[in-house]
């Protein structure tokens, strides 16, 4: 038995929208009703548990009379807008046969990346959990743009699993498990454990899933994992027919053991979950001062600036080869910086004496 699963009091679990659906398109109920159960049989032992639940764009395919998901951008929000009412009815018909509340939490990625709509989606999502809910969270699809042409749902699981602090991270799938190529292939293998990520460097990642309603793959959820353990958040990764045996702590699917302590959730919040609006490129001193010595950076130790930023904004710190060492919020607009670069603050006078980003809000990358 897996003693990280068993021992997780509060609990992520991602589903996707091929294994909510049916082959024709629309929601399978069975298959909604077999997820409850497993996760409301959890929550009776104790366990908070967050859903992160694909499935509204697949969900309204079928009512407009959409043979297949749309590749334009405002038919995919005109299923999402149908879809979404009719997947968050449905949870809520079957998680009512145990007596539980869901409460519905839609979220775009730019709601994780401001920090004010962050916190709020904290107190929210906990409050829902205190008060014994089950909080059921999907991207909101009818006003996304980017998240349903390029995103998924598997990297939002993984900053809701990081947002809520939980301590462990389930994403459920149409494959059983990571393998190291194509499942089915001459001398393909399961991975069970994956302890290092850079054992995962001679894998052949495909996309998972078949249905055509989807938009992850094997990459995103590799992606997921790598945020959620580097967190300080296990993660398992198997079928959606698997789920019980999962949560039970049995030996299914891939475990992505997390990779170190959990990190203070303000600098994971920088590093994970916003977007930067520019480039500071910095010298080799500059580099060694802001990672080695953790230091806050200083305008002499800055090459260049890319970008149109203002104060406060998350940028990446480059390296002189190009590569991002570490993100931060700085302190002064991008227009200001050229006339910095390379002076000292003595120099600079009142006015420019402050660090260009404080070693408080640097966050390693």
């Amino acid at each position: 038995m897996r003693e990280t699963v068993t021992a997780a009091r509060r609990i992520v679990v991602k589903i996707g929208s091929s294994s909510l659906t049916t082959a024709a398109g629309g929601l399978d109920p069975a298959r909604v009703d077999a997820l409850a159960d497993t996760l409301a049989a959890r929550h009776a032992a104790g366990a908070e548990i967050v859903l992160v639940s694909s499935g509204a764009i697949a969900a309204g395919l079928a009512p407009l009379g959409f043979p297949r998901r749309p590749r334009d951008l405002a038919s995919q929000q005109a299923a999402a807008s149908v879809g979404q009412g009719l997947l968050i009815n449905r949870y809520t018909q079957s998680f009512a046969r145990y007596g539980l509340r869901v409460g519905q939490v839609l979220l775009t990625v730019d709601d994780l990346i401001r920090r004010v709509h962050y916190r709020n989606a904290h107190q929210t999502l906990t409050t829902l959990l205190s008060l014994g809910a089950l909080p059921i969270v999907n991207e909101n699809d009818t006003v996304a743009t980017d998240e349903i042409r390029f995103g998924d749902n598997d990297r939002l699981a993984a900053l809701v699993a990081a947002l809520v602090h939980a301590d462990l991270l389930v994403l459920l799938s149409d494959v059983d498990a990571l393998y190291s190529g194509p499942p089915g292939r001459p001398g393909v293998t399961r991975i069970d454990e994956v302890r290092s990520f850079d054992d995962l460097g001679g894998i052949e990642i495909g996309k998972a899933g078949a249905a055509g309603v989807g938009t992850g793959g094997m990459i995103t959820k590799i992606e997921a994992a790598r945020i959620a353990t580097h967190s300080g958040i296990p993660v398992v990764l198997t079928g959606a027919p698997h789920a019980a045996a999962a949560l039970a702590g049995q030996p299914v699917g891939t475990l992505f053991h997390r990779q170190r302590r959990r990190p203070a959730s303000r600098l994971f919040w920088l590093a994970h979950a916003t977007t930067p609006r520019g480039q500071l490129h910095l010298d080799e001193g500059a580099v060694a001062a802001v990672v080695q010595r953790r230091a806050s950076l200083l305008p002499a130790g800055v090459t260049a600036v890319n970008g149109t930023f203002a104060a406060g904004d998350p940028v990446d710190l480059l390296d002189p080869a190009g590569n991002a060492v570490a993100r931060g919020l700085v302190n002064y607009d991008a227009a200001e910086l050229p006339a910095l670069l390379g002076r000292s603050t003595r120099e600079l006078g009142p006015g420019y004496d402050r660090e260009l980003i404080h070693r408080d809000d640097i966050a390693l990358l």
